[in-house]
């Protein structure tokens, strides 16, 4: 079956690190927004939503860019919304970027800010609703190293690898 998964996610969750890990286990690529911008030159969201319905033809993941409202009729696709604590997701900037807490929280802010202007103007909808996704994980409880696996042994259980 081609398995689509869209992952929307908080910045400083981890979503990202689950992502890679999930494509070497599955043998499917991501796509995220440096990759679809990267094809597109252009800022212009219709072919974007246009460039992400052509790479759902295959199994893939994709990294936000408002990927599962663009896929929402698609019946072969999962959508996944990962979340954190913001303390744990402070710390995680922090540890990655380099920074100290003041700039990692300010940094934080930002892109959530801008991930959140990017879905309203969008799709019209809340960014984070529950209703938008299949599962939430939250990387605070979870941990980051566990939520692939658990997907994986969702996606078995389903039967759709």
């Amino acid at each position: 079956m081609n398995l689509v998964i869209t992952m929307s996610r908080r910045y400083g969750t981890g979503a990202s690190m689950i992502a890679q890990e999930l494509s070497q286990k599955l043998g499917i690529p991501v796509y995220d927004k440096a990759y679809i911008e990267n094809e597109l030159d252009d800022d212009d969201y219709t072919k974007e939503a246009e460039f992400i319905r052509q790479l759902a033809t295959s199994s893939c993941i994709i990294l936000g860019r408002c990927a599962s409202e663009i896929l929402k009729d698609q019946p072969n696709v999962f959508n996944v919304y990962v979340c954190a604590d913001k303390e744990d997701r402070i710390r995680r900037i922090m540890q990655k970027e380099s920074l100290c807490y003041q700039d990692a929280k300010e940094l934080l802010e930002k892109n959530d800010r801008q991930r959140d202007d990017f879905n309203v103007e969008h799709t019209g909808k809340a960014w984070g609703d529950v209703n938008n996704y299949h599962m939430i994980l939250d990387t605070s409880r979870l941990g980051v190293e566990n939520c692939a696996d658990i997907l994986i042994r969702y996606f078995e259980r389903i039967e759709v690898i």
